[in-house]
C-alpha cells in the first residue's frame, strides 16, 4: 500500500516536470519563476500608488476645508456684530423717540392754549390802561368781552384736541363718569338714581374720562341720606 502511494507521488512529480518544460519551450514563463514573480510585482508597484501619497492628500483636503470653515466663521462673525450694532441703533432711535413723545407730546395743546393767555393778557392790559377811575359799569363790560372771548377760545382750543365737557344732568348715575357728592330729593321731572346738579364739571380725553364730574343724584324722599 506504502510502495503503491510513493509510485503514485513520482508519477504527479514528473507529469509537473514534463509540463514545466513544454512551456519553457513554448515561450511561457513558469507561474513559479522569477521573471513571473517580478513582472507580477512590477504590475502591482505600477498600479498601485505608494503608501505616502494617501495621508498627504487627506492632510491637504483638510487643510483646504480648514481655511473654507475660518472663512465662513469670519463672515459669520462680521455679519452678527453688524446685526448686533444696527440693533442698537434702532434700540436708542426708538428709545429717544419715545422721550421726545413723552416731552413733546402736548406741544401742540401747549401752542393753543398760549394764544388762550395772549388774550387773557391782552384784555388785562386794555381795561387796565383805558378804563377811567370811578367808571366800574365800562370795566365790567370790557371784562365781560374779554372773559367771553376767552371761554370762546377755550372751547374751540378743547374741541379741536378732542377735550370734552361732560352734561350729565338728567342722565343715569355712572361711577366711571360721575362722582357722588350726595343725595337729593328727586323733583319735579327728575327720575331717582339720575344727575340733579353737577357740581364740578366733568371732561372726556377722546371718550375717555380724565376727570370725574362731581355730582348730585336724585333719590326718592325716604331713601334720602
Amino acid at each position: 500500500m506504502a510502495a503503491r502511494s510513493v509510485w503514485a507521488v513520482r508519477r504527479l512529480v514528473q507529469r509537473l516536470l514534463a509540463s514545466s518544460a513544454a512551456s519553457e519551450g513554448r515561450g511561457w514563463p513558469h507561474p513559479f519563476s522569477t521573471a513571473t514573480q517580478r513582472t507580477a510585482g512590477e504590475a502591482c508597484s505600477s498600479e498601485d500608488p505608494p503608501d505616502e501619497l494617501g495621508p498627504s492628500l487627506a492632510e491637504r483636503a483638510l487643510k483646504l476645508k480648514a481655511v473654507k470653515l475660518e472663512k465662513e466663521v469670519q463672515d459669520l462673525t462680521m455679519r452678527y456684530q453688524r446685526a448686533v450694532a444696527d440693533g442698537e441703533n434702532i434700540r436708542r432711535r426708538t428709545q429717544r423717540c419715545v422721550e421726545d413723545a413723552k416731552i413733546f407730546g402736548i406741544q401742540s395743546f401747549c401752542k393753543d392754549l398760549v394764544e388762550v393767555a395772549d388774550i387773557l393778557e391782552k384784555t388785562t392790559e386794555y381795561i387796565s390802561e383805558e378804563t377811567e377811575p370811578g367808571d366800574q359799569k365800562l370795566t365790567l363790560e370790557k371784562i365781560f368781552r374779554g372773559l367771553s372771548l376767552l371761554e370762546a377760545k377755550l372751547k374751540s382750543v378743547f374741541a379741536k384736541h378732542g377735550l370734552e365737557k361732560m352734561t350729565p344732568i338728567g342722565d343715569k348715575y355712572d361711577p366711571h363718569e360721575h362722582e357722588l357728592i350726595c343725595h337729593v330729593p328727586a323733583g319735579v321731572g327728575v327720575q331717582p338714581g339720575t344727575v340733579a346738579l353737577v357740581r364740578q364739571d366733568g371732561y372726556k380725553l377722546h371718550g375717555r374720562t380724565i376727570r370725574l364730574a362731581r355730582v348730585e343724584v336724585a333719590v326718592e324722599s325716604q331713601r334720602r341720606l
